[in-house]
């Protein structure tokens, strides 16, 4: 059964609007009175649940063929799965003894991408339901402002300015940003970062220090020579010492900014922000975007430089 009393207490939390809610539900009970629709979402979900990294992408293959025969969008098709596996996730975490608080963290990254979805493609849903991969494996978990994972190092060795060698190899802890809205402050990011040192125990070195890395088009060196000094992402790029970074052709990532402007013209783009007003003053003038890769090192209470 898809529209269970966890389904919808998902829905609940994650605020959605009525509207959405009706929708969803309207899919779910759909799914729940066709022995054709049920047999080929359970086989998407088995896919997904019973190998070890999922084969999320291949279920959503799957969900589309199906969405095309009863005339639902993709993208609405994709956040009922996704809600629908919310109850088999919660059993992961209880089975390895994770708390709640931590699952439901987690689960509201299907609020931001619900929020995503309405901004950008104007619907409900999401269009982005494979990036949900890492948190139905239990390898992410949201934890503060960020949402961390179990990484290695992948680059080629590198030493910090604190003289602390990253190699090839070692354990780390990547993370990524999601588009909650809170405010990336000093005391949000410290309390995210002191968060995953308790969390990821085993992930720390033998010296004691963990290794976060975090590859952005968010932290772009060169986004310091137009944000003032004073501004929450420059203070997040700081945090970093930068590893890596690209300049790109193409500013890709412009949708994260603008919505659903960002598919558009930089000309058209909005400037109802500090920050629309500034990417768009940059874009305008030349200048190139682009990518960064950078790490972290933490002891438990500050930044290791």
């Amino acid at each position: 059964m898809v529209l269970t009393e966890h389904f919808k207490e998902a829905e609940k939390r994650l605020g959605f609007p009525k509207e959405a809610v009706k929708l969803f539900e309207k899919i779910a009970t759909k799914i729940d009175n066709s022995q054709f629709f049920t047999a080929k979402f359970t086989e998407a979900k088995n896919m997904v649940l019973n190998h070890e990294h999922g084969r999320l992408d291949e279920a959503l293959d799957k969900l589309n063929k199906i969405a095309i025969l009863y005339g639902i969008k993709n993208y609405s098709l994709h956040m009922v799965f996704l809600l629908s596996l919310t109850e088999d996730v919660l059993a992961r975490y209880r089975e390895k003894g994770i708390s709640e608080d931590i699952y439901w963290d987690s689960v509201m990254d299907l609020k931001y991408k619900f929020k995503e979805c309405v901004e950008c493609k104007e619907c409900y849903g999401t269009f982005v339901a494979g990036w949900n991969s890492g948190f139905i494996c239990l390898n992410r978990f949201a934890l503060g402002r960020f949402q961390f994972e179990y990484t290695t190092w992948g680059g080629e060795d590198f030493t910090t300015s604190a003289g602390i060698t990253v190699k090839k190899g070692d354990k780390t802890v990547g993370f990524h940003i999601p588009s909650s809205g809170v405010p990336l402050t000093d005391e949000v990011r410290l309390d995210a970062y002191k968060r995953a040192y308790e969390f990821f125990k085993d992930q720390r070195r033998e010296d004691g220090l963990m290794i976060f890395e975090c590859g952005s088009w968010l932290i772009y060196e060169d986004y310091k020579t137009f944000l003032p000094e004073t501004s929450n992402t420059v203070k997040f790029i700081n945090d970093f010492e930068i590893v890596s970074s690209e300049a790109k052709n193409k500013f890709d990532d412009a949708w994260r900014i603008f919505a659903k402007w960002g598919y558009r013209n930089p000309k058209k783009w909005p400037e109802d922000t500090s920050m629309r007003r500034a990417f768009k003053k940059f874009v305008l003038d030349g200048n190139k975007t682009g990518h960064g890769h950078g790490i972290i090192v933490f002891d438990g209470e500050k930044i290791v430089r």
